[in-house]
């Protein structure tokens, strides 16, 4: 699935440890095989995780049909979903297929914050 070393595979398993654990700005792209949206910004995700490392964001991927639990839990309706969490709390969302200056813009406020 991801090219990129710095891109997470977030599973319900590991959400805690991986997420909410973590003090860091970490965006969670909830996504399916099946989805078509997703594929267009699967290549945007990697991306971000690229440049963003060792900048103070963590980017990784949950398939919401392997791990349903977890896109229960923070009410993923409709999928891609990317979520921004800090200090385990959802700080931010977007729902769709976004340009990547989009997510540029979103990432460097919340990193500023």
């Amino acid at each position: 699935m991801a090219d990129s070393e710095n891109l997470l595979t977030v599973t319900d398993g590991n959400f805690n440890e991986e997420v909410e654990q973590s003090g860091d700005l970490t965006m969670i792209d909830f996504w399916a095989a099946w989805c078509g949206p997703c594929r267009i910004i699967a290549p945007v995700v990697e991306q971000l995780a690229d440049e963003y490392s060792g900048k103070g964001l963590r980017v990784g991927k949950l398939d919401v049909d392997q791990n349903p639990s977890t896109a229960a839990r923070y009410g993923v309706r409709s999928i891609p979903t990317v979520l921004f969490f800090k200090d385990g709390e959802v700080v931010d969302r977007l729902v769709g297929a976004m340009p990547k200056p989009y997510f540029d813009q979103k990432i460097e406020a919340l990193l500023g914050d």
